[in-house]
């Protein structure tokens, strides 16, 4: 599969390239003037981790070991927050990270799809430092601020639907999706809301109860929400069609509940944590016909598919469907906590004065930083290079399944990918140990990388839009060799018989 030439290790296109590989990745231990090459510290690493002391630090002081954190963690930290790897990060740049001992990762993770655009991005990076020199906090309630209307104002422009258009903004994803199911039931005067299996829409009370997946997130929590109802989501691989989906809306409000009573239908375009399954377009519009004949409002959860992951600024724009609101968060300001609501304007202003805020939503920070992503989507086209990383990587990956019985199924939109890993071949197999144990052996060789999935079973691959193809590659051939440890020997003892 061919992608476009091969890139600087450090960054995206032209000038911003440029500027990543001087400015936006040279920060060290308190000192952004003292520097030390990117490729020579990572070969450095690789060689000789004894060493890490004097290239990692410039005082050449004695680091701390991801072991010595390790134990602190579990002492100072709830054993609720859980770690993928046992690996403390100490910096970063675009797809790289480099840990406290000085060992280097490629990043396919991206802070869970926070970093579409890479880490420390230098456009980012700047907006921010400009805006703490001039304003930290105001509380857009008390003393608003020109940086919270410009990129509401461009986020309505991007908006699917010709209608206008209206946003709020806040900090967490949880929020969003909390006061997208506020506005939805101001606006209707109604109180139900209907989600999906699989789903997961964040970790407060309310979300967690929207969300369709008992273990880890509902056990012991409860009661959860009233009037909440869940529907089987389309996952073909697992025999559940768009048919089936529909047909147990049809049962719901025949049996469980009055469709004059349901405020909202949130859904994940993409299921995010429930596994990177893409709802068919067909679907989507069926949906949104539902909605229109019962008066409920569509709510596209777009935390974790949104920002271009899936080469369109929205996942759902793929189906041609416009939702009255839109959740966002993550990528939205490229690691400045910010989230967001965008909707129709009617349905937005529905909420009186007071209705909605927050002391630190839609901070001066995340504000800057997010007209700064925006920009560095249009000038490095993250669009386009989202399409180009998925097909290289869909590419690789159905390579391995072809290889690898245990490779049940390789789905992508955009560059939002996945492989789900079963038993024998059987898509009514799921094999979890086999997936925690490829995340811990991608880690070893240094890539990150996370799993999902209904049953646990899911490798979920969000590199960073602005991966260079030397990078891209590169933990592309890091997960085929973790592959090869943890699944190879049965199809090496295959091949050789």
């Amino acid at each position: 599969m061919r992608l476009l030439p091969v890139r600087s290790d450090h960054v995206g296109r032209g000038t911003a390239g440029a500027q990543r590989g001087a400015i936006g990745c040279r920060h060290r231990h308190g000192d952004v003037r003292q520097s030390v090459s990117l490729r020579h510290l990572s070969a450095h690493s690789r060689r000789d981790p004894s060493r890490r002391a004097t290239a990692h630090n410039p005082r050449g002081t004695a680091l701390t070991s991801n072991a010595e954190l390790h134990a602190r963690r579990q002492q100072a930290v709830p054993r609720g927050v859980t770690n993928s790897l046992a690996v403390y990060a100490e910096r970063a740049c675009n797809a790289e990270i480099w840990d406290v001992e000085g060992r280097r990762y490629i990043d396919f993770a991206s802070g869970i799809s926070v970093l579409n655009t890479g880490h420390v991005h230098p456009k980012v990076q700047q907006a921010v430092a400009r805006q703490l020199e001039k304003l930290m906090h105001a509380c857009f309630q008390v003393t608003p601020y020109e940086s919270y209307i410009a990129l509401a104002e461009q986020l309505n422009a991007l908006a699917p639907g010709a209608g206008p258009k209206k946003t709020i903004f806040l900090t967490t994803g949880a929020e969003a999706v909390e006061n997208a199911i506020k506005i939805a039931r101001f606006h209707t005067r109604r109180s139900a809301v209907i989600a999906f299996s699989g789903a997961f829409h964040g970790r407060t009370l309310a979300c967690v109860s929207l969300t369709g997946k008992v273990q880890p997130y509902k056990a012991g929590f409860g009661p959860m929400l009233p009037e909440v109802y869940h529907l089987p989501y389309p996952m073909p691989y697992h025999g559940v069609t768009l048919e089936h989906s529909l047909r147990a809306l049809e049962q719901l409000f025949k049996a469980d509940v009055d469709p004059a009573r349901v405020a909202a239908i949130i859904i994940e375009p993409v299921l995010g944590e429930g596994g990177f399954y893409a709802a068919p377009s067909e679907f989507l519009r069926r949906l949104r016909g539902v909605c229109d004949s019962h008066g409920i409002v569509l709510i596209a959860d777009e935390i974790q598919s949104g920002f271009g992951r899936t080469g369109r600024m929205f996942a759902i724009e793929h189906a041609g469907v416009e939702p009255d609101l839109i959740t966002l968060a993550k990528s939205v300001a490229g690691g400045v906590p910010l989230s967001a609501v965008t909707g129709k304007a009617d349905i937005m202003d529905a909420p009186g004065p007071g209705g909605l805020g927050g002391t630190f939503a839609g901070s001066p920070l995340g504000c800057a930083a997010g007209l700064a992503v925006l920009e560095v989507m249009r000038e490095e086209q993250l669009l386009k290079r989202a399409q180009e990383i998925g097909r290289f990587m869909s590419s690789r990956l159905k390579g391995l399944q072809a290889r690898f019985p245990c490779v049940g199924d390789v789905r992508a939109l955009g560059a939002m990918v996945a492989l789900e890993l079963v038993k024998n071949a059987r898509a009514d197999a799921p094999d979890a140990d086999l997936t925690r144990a490829l995340v811990q052996a991608a880690g070893r060789r240094g890539l990150v990388i996370l799993s999902c999935g209904v049953y646990s079973n899911v490798i979920r691959f969000l590199a960073p839009l602005t991966i260079s193809d030397t990078h891209l590659k590169e933990g592309c051939h890091l997960f085929e060799q973790a592959l090869e440890e943890v699944a190879g020997a049965g199809v090496k003892a295959t091949a050789a018989g």
